[in-house]
């Protein structure tokens, strides 16, 4: 039951909202210690886990490729994109990048989109871009709003399209639990389950995002200022100025 306070440090860490890294650490060595291990065995078990697992860092390349390309006008280029598209709307836009998503995910292609190599730079931009076309400028607000949505986007369909591929960990992750309980099921037919549950996540968000469309329209009228004339002032102004006139 000790080990169980690694949890203990992670809720508590976040809820004082501290560094996760530091955290995560923290959590780390409180598990491995109350566990039995030592902190120099702890440190070992962390230097293993990462030798063994040293390909996840391959990811971490592509992040100075982006930053180049950003510096380099990438996200000034799909606003001039989509600003040429007559037609595309917020939610258009971020509908179809979710059943895109959604797709090259089901097909084992979970690398194609992402935060830092798909959203940030390409999709969030596109879709400020769209509804600055039709409305403007944006409110800070709305703009926030646009790009919450691009990254909702992004995770809900890579969430419920990866299972649908039967190579996925989270698949053979479910497979492997459900033996250890004496239940055998094969990858496919856990794949074929996920289909309903993508469709519904689809049908959902999708809902969601045609009718985000009309959300950015009505806060962008009611942040719009407006000007309101007081012709009664104006005429008594002009009275009094007339009158001054007439009096000198």
């Amino acid at each position: 039951m000790w080990v169980l306070l690694g949890i203990a440090v992670v809720v508590a860490g976040f809820v004082l909202r501290l560094n996760p890294l530091l955290v995560i650490l923290a959590a780390a060595l409180t598990t491995g210690v109350t566990g039995g291990l030592g902190l120099v065995e702890t440190v070992e078990a962390f230097g293993a886990a990462f030798n063994n697992n040293r390909y996840i860092s391959i990811v971490w390349l592509v992040l100075p490729v982006i930053g180049l390309l950003e510096r380099s006008g990438l996200q000034e280029q799909a606003r001039i994109l989509i600003g040429k598209v007559r037609g595309a709307t917020t939610g258009r836009l971020l509908l179809g990048y979710f059943v895109a998503r959604q797709v090259t995910a089901a097909l084992g292609q979970t690398k194609l989109g992402g935060h830092p190599q798909m959203v940030r730079p390409l999709i969030a931009p596109m879709a400020e871009a769209a509804s600055e076309t039709r409305h403007g400028p944006l409110p800070d607000a709305v703009r926030f709003r646009i790009r919450a949505h691009s990254a909702a986007a992004d995770n809900i369909a890579l969430f419920f399209g990866e299972d649908i591929f039967i190579a996925i960990a989270s698949i053979l992750l479910i497979k492997g639990f459900l033996e250890q309980n004496g239940i055998i099921v094969q990858p496919l037919e856990l794949s074929v389950w996920a289909i309903p549950t993508a469709i519904v996540a689809l049908l959902i968000h999708g809902t969601r995002l045609v009718l985000l469309d009309r959300r950015i329209a009505a806060e962008v009228a009611s942040a719009t200022p407006t000007r309101s004339s007081s012709p009664t002032g104006g005429s008594a102004t002009r009275d009094e100025d007339g009158a001054g006139e007439v009096r000198s």
